[in-house]
């Protein structure tokens, strides 16, 4: 298949509209795969598309965006279970496919430590199941919470308790012990486990990933015991004791507590040690009875994955070297295009179904109008130039348990009557202009408010769970209410008015199918817990375009209070003094702030943003490193640091609650400069920023 467009040829605008393209892909992806249990997009294709994104911000590092899918763990939680804290969070793994990216991993992490000396690895089979975190204290098993969005979990401790792998009680741990692992379902028992469904009349599972994840995840936790699933520990969250120098030491007395950890586990000296044992599981793998979709590597030294830490969501000590995809031939029936919250049109292709590699599948993204068009957004041919029509085979590919992405087209099958894809030029929803910016690859509905797809969209964001997460009000409800005639919901300032709008009507909500007098108290209970709500989720509830979680975080960081925010957005402007506040902020570059500036300066949203915020008490945000003498303070480095690594400095430096920025400007509060600092420190001597030396910045955080 040819390729897209080498990111060395790629233009600034064209880099930053992929990005922009790249970062909606990816966050519906996430929330269908994490939240749903029910994949869009294949394996392969999210690996492949994550991996071209962090590719295109290496080489545009002023473009990458503050809700980079690189910076993204998971998705929001389910509604229906309690939610649990990660006292350590759980994060995802940087990905590799070819055999140089092992390489590179071991130079990564000998220019991170500036190590010379021999470096030890552990190589483990990657089980294709659900994350699940076991906290015991004093030997008892206490709590059990799935990975959730990284940070908060799923509280599924009954329904751990049921599970056979899972000790209830065990002997020679620490106090406080956090074992994780995954839950899976091996092959013979997902055959018979949908054997049973058939014969019940349900509806079959479509692999051991979707029943395992769907057997945990039960409300009712009987129904958990009576699936069988099983459990591989592999890791571990917070710990009274370490359970070992290694990791190869701690998984090894993690078997002896009684947990089961996987065989294939291996210590190996060498990348070419890994590559071997990686053709060795490989070519075990249809032999495991149970699903894999690749090999972690990790670094054994447990002192030196303390050195490594993390990035905002994958360890810098470990990687997950990932399985090729597999292919299958089936018929495109037709072509379905979705409206998002940012309007953006997305053409969903309906396959007849198909199984690949074990796997039904009939769907699959499209991306947009040039993929189906049979070009790149450059206007070069994709997949030889053939476009794709309605009635034609086409090649699809998938690895692991989701759908697929169009490979190729046989056009010696194509229908003579079959037409070119006409993609359209109004929004399907509420037939406003379907525009396509100069330099985008997503055409998008000019609606905006009155489009009612964009409306149920930006609310179902607004209630989700990095939002506002409101108890009771869900995606369903949300679109129940949109279009009720007596309570409607069609701005987020609606959702607070409810309570006093049902009370001045006759026809109450509490009559209706669904709802009685304990549910409406429970739901009206809830909405006005949130009337008071951290300044991070509040931003990142208003929905606005390239605004995600981690940027909303950056910004109530920065700005700490929602008067001191709103003041500066409206007063920014290109050139002006709070512009150049905003865009210094590390991880905040222009496309975001001019997204963020013009949400504030549209008439129609800054009558729905005031209107909200006059019914809020909006949370400025808590300061967790009080006795840190940089918290809260922006620091430049700069030169040649003879200690630690940049990287090593800057993690640590956010660590105590530092904002590291790029650039020195008259808000910076030091530069840290080391042997050959250039024209940061000239900046600096100009605008009177005081400098630290390298010993003199380590004195300071230190102290």
């Amino acid at each position: 298949m040819p390729e897209p467009t080498p990111i060395d040829k790629l233009t600034e605008a064209e880099a930053r509209a992929e990005l922009s393209h790249l970062a909606e892909v990816l966050a519906a992806a996430n929330r269908a795969y994490h939240t749903l249990d029910a994949p869009e997009i294949s394996d392969a294709e999210y690996d492949a598309l994550k991996q071209r994104n962090a590719a295109i911000e290496a080489r545009f590092t002023a473009l990458k965006r503050a809700d980079s899918p690189s910076d993204q763990v998971g998705a929001a939680l389910a509604s229906g279970f309690g939610k649990i804290t990660h006292a350590v969070p759980m994060l995802s793994l940087e990905n590799a496919f070819e055999d140089s990216d092992i390489a590179d991993f071991e130079e990564r992490i000998r220019s991170f430590l500036g190590h010379s000396g021999s470096l030890a690895f552990t190589a483990e089979p990657k089980i294709d199941g659900l994350s699940l975190s076991l906290r015991y204290e004093g030997g008892h098993l206490v709590q059990a919470a799935t990975r959730g969005d990284g940070a908060v979990g799923e509280n599924v401790t009954d329904n751990a308790r049921s599970i056979a792998d899972i000790p209830q009680t065990v002997t020679g741990a620490p106090d406080v012990m956090e074992v994780r692992g995954e839950v899976y379902m091996s092959h013979a028992d997902f055959a018979a486990l949908n054997t049973r469904q058939q014969e019940k009349g349900e509806k079959p599972f479509a692999n051991p990933r979707n029943a395992a994840a769907g057997s945990l995840r039960q409300l009712d936790a009987a129904i958990t015991a009576a699936r069988p699933l099983r459990f591989f520990a592999y890791a571990w969250g917070a710990l009274s004791a370490p359970l070992s120098e290694t990791q190869f030491g701690a998984i090894a007395r993690l078997q002896t507590m009684g947990f089961k950890t996987n065989p294939l586990t291996f210590l190996a000296e060498s990348p070419d040690d890994l590559l071997a044992h990686y053709r060795k599981v490989e070519g075990l793998r249809a032999t495991l009875g149970y699903d894999i979709d690749g090999v972690v590597y990790k670094v054994n030294d447990l002192a030196l994955q303390a050195r490594l830490g993390f990035r905002s969501t994958t360890p810098r000590w470990a990687i997950a070297h990932k399985f090729p995809a597999e292919l299958a031939w089936t018929r495109l029936e037709g072509i379905d295009i979705q409206v998002g919250r940012t309007g953006a049109l997305s053409p969903v292709a309906r396959l007849a179904p198909v199984t690949v590699g074990g796997v039904v599948v009939s769907n699959a993204t499209l991306h947009n109008e040039d993929h189906i068009a049979g070009r790149d957004a450059k206007g070069n041919p994709i997949r030889g130039g053939k476009d794709i029509r309605v009635g034609d085979w086409v090649q699809v590919y998938r690895a692991g348990d989701v759908i697929p992405k169009i490979n190729d087209v046989d056009l010696a099958k194509r229908p003579a009557d079959a037409p070119a894809f006409d993609f359209p030029a109004r929004c399907p929803e509420c037939g406003s202009e379907a525009h396509r910016a100069e330099g985008d690859a997503v055409r998008r509905c000019t609606g905006g408010l009155i489009c009612p797809a964009q409306a149920i969209e930006r609310l179902k964001h607004f209630v989700s769970r990095g939002a506002f997460d409101i108890e009771g009000l869900g995606a369903r409800q949300i679109e129940m209410f949109f279009h009720d005639r007596l309570l409607p919901i069609r701005t987020p300032a609606d959702i607070f008015t409810l309570a006093a709008r049902d009370r001045a009507q006759l026809a109450r909500l509490e009559n209706r199918d669904g709802y009685g007098k304990t549910s409406v108290a429970k739901l009206f209970a809830a909405i006005e817990a949130k009337r008071t709500i951290p300044l991070d989720r509040l931003i990142f509830g208003l929905g606005i375009r390239h605004v995600g979680e981690a940027a909303a975080s950056l910004l109530a960081r920065h700005y700490g209070d929602w008067p001191g925010f709103e003041a500066a957005i409206t007063a920014a402007r290109p050139g002006s003094p709070e512009w150049a506040d905003l865009t210094a902020i590390d991880g905040v570059g222009a496309v975001l702030a001019t997204s963020l500036t013009e949400a504030f300066q549209n008439p129609a949203e800054r009558a729905a943003i005031d209107a909200l915020v006059a019914a809020l008490s909006p949370q400025p945000v808590e300061k967790p490193w009080l006795d840190s003498p940089v918290a809260g303070k922006t620091v430049v480095f700069t030169g040649t640091l003879e200690r630690m690594t940049r990287a090593e400095a800057k993690a640590r430096a956010e660590a105590l609650g530092a904002k590291v920025a790029g650039s020195v400007s008259a808000k910076t509060d030091y530069v840290v400069a080391g042997p050959g600092a250039g024209s940061k420190a000239k900046d600096a001597e100009r605008l009177g920023v005081p400098m630290l030396t390298e010993d003199e910045w380590l004195a300071m955080v230190d102290a």
